[in-house]
């Protein structure tokens, strides 16, 4: 970042690749599924692009990876840090497994649509003002969005207690979550301080990548980095 914040340390989210499930729309917490072929381009793409000595994600410049322990998030690491490092980082204890990044737990929605979950509640006779909203009414013997909102809390006190000493760029802190599309776009939404039931609208493709930060060098600016240039490399004239 060459620019007023360029040396703020960072969090970068890292979405898991396509599954089935990902692809249909289906609720996928603790079911272990393999990505699909086309999950494993989009997870590699991204790498080969992104990840690596001065890239976006370079292992160099991180504090630490946190993972999630669901297999297809814990594949998403291998792939995205091919031949870029991940060996260094596990020799250095820079990789956790963390129960804090699992995806949210569905309880009895899991393997289900949108739509079939809004059909049972309807036949149970819930939801008759407004329909089922996972950020609001969580998951029926699954986790509430409190309990969601509560772990990714312990994790966010984590990593601020990680990059605080570094906020000036006195030490590269840079932090990468491997994880799933609801809990990753809850952490971005906890991250920022709304709720988890806000009208804060976040989306994250398979095999994505996003990034968050701080303002003014400030633990208390959490923030979204909307945006990234990529500077064109010119060779040197000779």
């Amino acid at each position: 970042m060459a620019h007023k914040d360029a040396d703020t340390p960072r969090v970068f989210l890292a979405r898991h690749g396509d599954t089935e499930w990902t692809s249909s729309g289906r609720h996928t917490g603790i079911t272990e599924l393999e990505l699909t072929d086309n999950g494993v381009k989009q997870v590699l793409g991204t790498g080969k692009i992104l990840v690596g000595p001065g890239k976006l994600i370079d292992p160099a410049k991180l504090a630490h990876v946190f993972v999630s322990p669901r297999k297809r998030a814990q594949v998403t690491l291998d792939l995205l840090f091919e031949g870029a490092g991940k060996d260094g980082l596990i020799k250095e204890h820079k990789v956790t497994t963390t129960e804090e990044l699992a995806e949210w737990d569905y309880g009895k929605y899991e393997g289900l649509l949108t739509k079939e979950i809004r059909a049972r509640r309807e036949g149970q006779g819930l939801d008759q003002e407004r329909p089922w909203d996972i950020w609001r009414d969580g998951c029926e013997d699954g986790e509430t969005a409190r309990q969601v909102s509560d772990r990714l809390d312990r994790l966010i006190h984590k990593i601020q207690v990680l990059q605080q000493p570094y906020m000036h760029g006195e030490k590269p802190a840079d932090v990468v979550l491997l994880s799933h599309g609801h809990l990753l776009r809850a952490f971005a939404k906890r991250w920022l301080q709304y709720p988890m039931d806000s009208a804060l609208s976040l989306m994250m493709e398979p095999g994505g990548i996003g990034i968050l930060s701080y303002q003014h060098h400030s633990m208390e600016e959490p923030a979204l980095l909307l945006g990234w240039g990529f500077p064109l490399e010119t060779k040197a004239e000779i």
